[in-house]
Order: C-alpha cells, then sequence, then structure tokens
C-alpha cells in the first residue's frame, strides 16, 4: 500500500465521521446540500460517503429525502456507555467515600443528558437515577455543566429543540436566564441545581475537561444534608475527579 493510499484511507474515514458529527450537532437530521455546506465538501463526495453510511446503517434516508443517524450507532452507543460507567466507578466511589452522597458520571447524547455511571451513598435516604435514561439537560446540575462546554448558540439550538418544560417552580424555563447560568457555570467551573428537578434536592457538578468527550461529574442529596459547607468541600473534590476522570475516559 502506497502513502497516497493509506493517506486517502485516513481522510476518508475521518470525513465520514465528521457527517456523522455535523448531523449529530444539527439533531440528528440533516439534507445532503446542508451536509456540503457544513462540510465544505463537494456534493459528489458527499453522496459517496451518505451511500456507505447508508449501506452500513450508520445513517438511514426520511422519507422526505433527508437523512438521519441510524440504528447501528445505538449499539455502539450502548457499549460506549458502559464502558464510561465501569471505568468511573472507582473514581465516583472516592467521592462518596469523602462526601457521603450519591456520585454520578453523566454524558450528553444527541441533546439529551444520559447518566452512565453512577456509585450510590450508603445513607438510608439518597438519590438514585436510571442508567440509561435519557432526560432533559436544563434542569440538572450535570445538564449545566454539560451544556456548558458547548457554544451559546449551540445550546439555544438544544433548548428549542427539547423544550425547557418546568419541572418544579425552581426550574429555569427562559433561554435567555439559563444561558446567563452557563456563563456563571464556566467562570466557577461547577454547575449547581437547588431544587430544579425535585423539591428539596441539592446537585453539584463539574464538567470533564475534554475537546470531545462530553462528561460530567456529579453529587445529589437531600438538602438538609447538601449544607454549605458540604458544597464548599465538595468543589475542589468534584474538580479533582473530572480531571482524572478526563486522563481515564476522554
Amino acid at each position: 500500500m502506497t502513502q497516497q493510499t493509506r493517506t486517502s484511507g485516513v481522510q476518508s474515514v475521518g470525513r465520514a465521521l465528521d457527517i456523522l458529527e455535523i448531523i449529530d450537532a444539527a439533531g440528528g437530521q440533516m439534507a445532503l446540500i446542508d451536509m456540503s455546506a457544513a462540510s465544505q465538501l463537494p456534493m459528489p463526495t458527499i453522496h459517496r460517503i451518505v451511500r456507505t453510511l447508508v449501506d452500513r446503517s450508520y445513517l438511514r434516508q426520511l422519507p422526505d429525502r433527508r437523512y438521519a443517524l441510524g440504528s447501528r450507532l445505538i449499539p455502539l452507543g450502548n457499549t460506549a456507555r458502559d464502558v464510561f460507567g465501569s471505568q468511573s466507578d472507582a473514581e465516583l466511589a472516592k467521592v462518596v467515600d469523602e462526601l457521603g452522597e450519591t456520585a454520578n458520571l453523566a454524558a450528553l447524547d444527541g441533546d439529551m443528558l444520559v447518566y452512565v455511571g453512577q456509585v450510590p451513598s450508603p445513607k438510608a435516604m439518597r438519590m438514585f437515577t436510571e442508567l440509561g435514561r435519557h432526560v432533559h439537560p436544563h434542569c440538572r446540575a450535570a445538564g449545566k455543566a454539560l451544556l456548558s462546554q458547548l457554544t451559546d448558540e449551540r445550546v439555544r439550538g438544544i433548548l428549542q429543540r427539547v423544550g425547557m418544560p418546568a419541572v418544579t417552580p425552581a426550574t429555569i424555563t427562559s433561554q435567555d436566564d439559563f444561558i446567563a447560568e452557563l456563563a456563571r457555570v464556566r467562570r466557577e467551573g461547577i454547575a449547581r441545581e437547588f431544587g430544579e428537578m425535585e423539591e428539596g434536592v441539592v446537585c453539584l457538578s463539574a464538567p470533564v475537561p475534554s475537546p470531545s468527550a462530553h462528561l460530567a461529574v456529579s453529587i445529589s442529596g437531600p438538602q438538609s444534608r447538601m449544607t454549605e459547607e458540604l458544597q464548599a468541600r465538595a468543589l475542589p473534590v468534584l474538580r479533582d475527579v473530572a480531571t482524572r476522570l478526563s486522563a481515564q475516559l476522554a
């Protein structure tokens, strides 16, 4: 195999992955002409890539001739989620040992938040999250931490597509207010949630620093135990764990 062939092969794989990421960023569906504009690739090249991805079920064609992410990506995503969870357990256990509250690892999957790892608090009254379930990101500290890693324009697109339902009276339901909240998260490096998903529950979350992986580590517990003193102790713990997880997972 010549150097030219190897370079061409790598370029083709890179272009195919670029197309999948572009469609994902657009909400999971896209027309060919929009793919071409976003990738700056000519239409014949887009046609060849998309045809291959459709043949392998990584994309599927919709009745309106747009293309959507395909079923083959689902088991790959599930496997990746399981790997993330198993590799994070030791770090999450350290958080629980030090702070005594439930620790979670969350990921951004398309426009939604999904919890991929959890180590529960040993206390009788504790928080539980269903692993693998997709939930709205705007009312959770982990969602704020994850969305803080994106541009405001992309965040507004996500919020427009999935909505901002009011789960409790404390839930942020204004895009402008949420964007302002993300600015604070970026400044402080920590996201906070005070009864926005469930009344009487406090959650803190730190984004896992990575240019590619969208992950966040969090702790949650009842307001009576999540005192200001515990929150102050939690901040460096979460940041340290997020940094270590970045080296392991990102």
